[in-house]
């Protein structure tokens, strides 16, 4: 497990400082828009179902798009991914301010507007948080993610009661007028820094092999789908209490504008302490123990909101279930990105927001239909259960730890000479790895090849195979193929220090001279295409 490092330390990085300060405009912003727009939306519609997809309609894009923006940011310059992103909201922000000031919204249109907001979101988060492992250590990124989730609730504590007080006073469009201003220092910051330049020296994936590389990495690392899993369920049964906060304050707790504000202010208190108590509670308990701990914490504090009619005790509960929210979240973030190894840490956050939020969008329907059929208490008491059973879950299949793999590049590959004149363009390439084993060492030589096949398929071999010759039993060649040689080199680049183990367990377990013998070969095809077509049957 890495040192715990005091967040404050990290203002002392410039870039961080910069980038840190504005997004916490941004967010301001992003807060008192969503308070508008789940406010306007119960004016606009009695249906608790629609007031519930205001909030879906901001997750759903971050769970359709944001592996398509993880290849972008593992791929191009995230720096101008993020600046593409933010002003394609500013645009959008404005255009909704706009007609909001007007009164030309309706219920879906409005809906669409948090949509396209969301499609911002989604392209924007990938690019921001790989980006922290680029400004910062490796030692210091849990104390990275944690300040940001605390600046994120720092916002939540103070933006909703702002935004509540804003659509009280001037209305929704106002609310959209300050979001649209907000990105403005966003925007700002990310012209002004300039990003470290990338190291490419094969040519850039090509967007259908990257989109499939990050599925198969991930769906070949078992630690990854873990924590997949876990933030599928907690953000589909979480999604409940902010999903369905205006309907209870306004019909439960009858209060209007400035109390859903107040209450999500609390929740944001609750976020703060919990990302400032992040740091110590890793240092004295198991990433499992403390996400465990959040769900439990979660399903209380939904269930005090469920069954209480007094705004106090509402707003207690709701401080503890900030400080889960931002808990779980953040621990589940950094598992991720210290899980992963840099070449593919963008695909891989994204494929945890596709979870996440995949499980927030489908939440937000699903807890805002149950509420429609029989009362928001309800639905509430439903999504404890399914928080519950989120922690129960990590008792079969519980987290990572944060230094359980060095996932640093091995680098101990070197391109070989080759007396061909090859490009990166050429092959197909297939690869034969010989080996000579003893009899009594097969069985850890087998177990030694699983973990070496799944690890193969990881970095992009296909059609691997273990062979055995017949004749010498003591021979063994493990063969796959890569469509090209530039994907051979890749390939072998993607090797990790964590890896490293494991061919040293293979070379030790090999007894011919020197290391196991490596055939490189070029598929070369001999037979015309019109030669290769099979005879018609003889029907005479």
């Amino acid at each position: 497990m890495p040192q715990s490092i005091s967040p404050l330390i990290l203002f002392r990085n410039q870039t961080f400082r910069m980038l840190w300060v504005a997004a916490l405009a941004s967010n301001f912003g992003g807060l008192v828009q969503a308070v508008g727009a789940a406010w306007m939306m119960t004016t606009l519609s009695q249906s608790e179902r629609m007031v519930a997809l205001v909030q879906g309609s901001v997750t759903l894009p971050i769970m359709v798009f944001s592996l398509l923006a993880g290849v972008f940011a593992d791929n191009f310059d995230r720096r101008r991914i993020m600046l593409i992103a933010q002003s394609f909201m500013f645009a959008v922000s404005i255009v909704l301010t706009v007609l909001a000031y007007n009164g030309w919204l309706t219920p879906w249109s409005l809906l669409a507007f948090t949509f396209l907001i969301g499609c911002g979101t989604a392209l924007h988060n990938p690019s921001w948080q790989a980006t922290m492992g680029d400004i910062v250590t490796r030692e210091e990124l849990p104390s990275a993610v944690s300040l940001n989730s605390m600046g994120f609730n720092l916002m939540r504590s103070v933006g909703p009661a702002a935004g509540g007080a804003i659509v009280a006073i001037a209305g929704a469009a106002a609310a959209f007028a300050v979001n649209s201003l907000s990105y403005i220092a966003i925007i700002v910051a990310l012209m002004r820094w300039r990003a470290p330049a990338l190291d490419r020296r094969l040519p850039r994936e090509p967007m259908g092999n990257a989109f499939l590389a990050g599925l198969r990495y991930v769906a070949m690392s078992p630690n990854l789908m873990r924590v997949i899993l876990r933030g599928f369920v907690f953000g589909l049964s979480a999604v409940a209490l902010l999903a369905l906060l205006p309907v209870v304050v306004q019909s439960t707790l009858k209060g209007q504008a400035f109390l859903y504000g107040a209450m999500l202010g609390a929740f944001g208190m609750g976020a703060v302490g919990g990302a400032l108590m992040n740091a110590r509670l890793r240092a004295r308990f198991v990433n499992e123990r403390i996400a465990r701990g959040a769900f439990v914490g979660f399903a209380l504090g939904t269930g005090v909101v469920a069954l209480s009619s007094n705004a106090v005790l509402s707003g207690a509960a709701l401080l503890l279930a900030g400080a889960c929210w931002v808990l779980a979240l953040s621990m589940f973030n950094v598992t991720i990105q210290l899980s992963t190894p840099r070449w593919v840490v963008g695909r891989a956050l994204a494929l945890y927001q596709t979870g996440t939020f995949g499980g927030m969008a489908s939440g937000s329907w699903l807890w805002g239909a149950v509420a429609q059929h029989s009362e928001p208490r309800w639905a509430l008491l439903s999504a404890v259960a399914v928080l519950l059973f989120g922690a129960l879950i990590g008792l079969r299949l519980p987290l990572p730890e944060f230094g359980a793999l060095n996932l640093d590049p091995l680098n101990r590959f070197r391109e070989p000479a080759l007396r061909l004149d090859l490009t990166y363009r050429s092959g197909p390439v297939m690869v034969m790895v010989d080996y000579i084993i003893d009899q009594a060492d097969v069985p850890a030589f087998l177990e030694a090849m699983s973990d070496r096949r799944r690890i193969r398929i990881r970095d992009g071999a296909q059609q691997w195979t273990l062979l055995r010759d017949l004749e010498k039993p003591d021979h063994w060649s493990e063969a796959y193929h890569v469509p090209t040689w530039g994907e051979y080199v890749r390939h072998n680049e993607r090797r990790t220090q964590a890896d490293a183990e494991l061919s040293d367990r293979l070379r030790s377990l090999h007894r011919g001279p020197g290391s196991p013998l490596v055939h490189r070969m070029i598929e070369r095809q001999t037979v015309t295409q019109r030669d290769n077509i099979p005879l018609k049957p003889d029907t005479a």
